[in-house]
């Protein structure tokens, strides 16, 4: 991901399990806050949740998006991405994938009639912060 200034890209490597917390706004434009497991590729953060959330709702009705990604073993340490939704399609890989990251397990217990969907975000401000 450009822009990442490089003493700080190994908190989007898998082997560092940071969690996001992504930020999203509400019908009354108040903000909502969730942790999420998430993964890079091609520029963009992925994240995935279930259809109908409230981070779901809220990203489909407002693309704009906010995510701190914080150091797990310090965590005054951080990036701050800024960026927009450029994608969202049903998806239940990459929450398998995410397990196996953060869990050591291989298959995400899916709950039936949950359907899984991926967002694909794209960072257009990028902050980090080392206190």
């Amino acid at each position: 991901m450009k822009n990442i200034p490089e003493k700080f890209r190994y908190l989007l490597s898998p082997e560092t399990k940071a969690v996001a917390y992504l930020a999203t706004t509400m019908d009354d434009l108040s903000p909502q806050v969730t942790p999420v497991w998430f993964a890079q590729e091609n520029g963009c953060i992925l994240i995935n949740t279930v259809e109908g959330r409230v981070k779901d709702r809220n990203m489909r009705a407002r693309g704009r998006v906010s995510l701190l990604i914080a150091d797990p073993g310090s965590p005054y340490r951080y990036l701050h991405l800024r960026g927009e939704v450029v994608d969202r399609f049903e998806d239940e890989s990459l929450i398998h994938r995410l397990s196996e990251v953060y869990t050591g397990r291989p298959r995400f217990n899916i709950k039936p009639g949950d359907v899984r969907i991926t967002y694909r975000i794209l960072p257009d401000k990028i902050y980090s912060y080392d206190w």
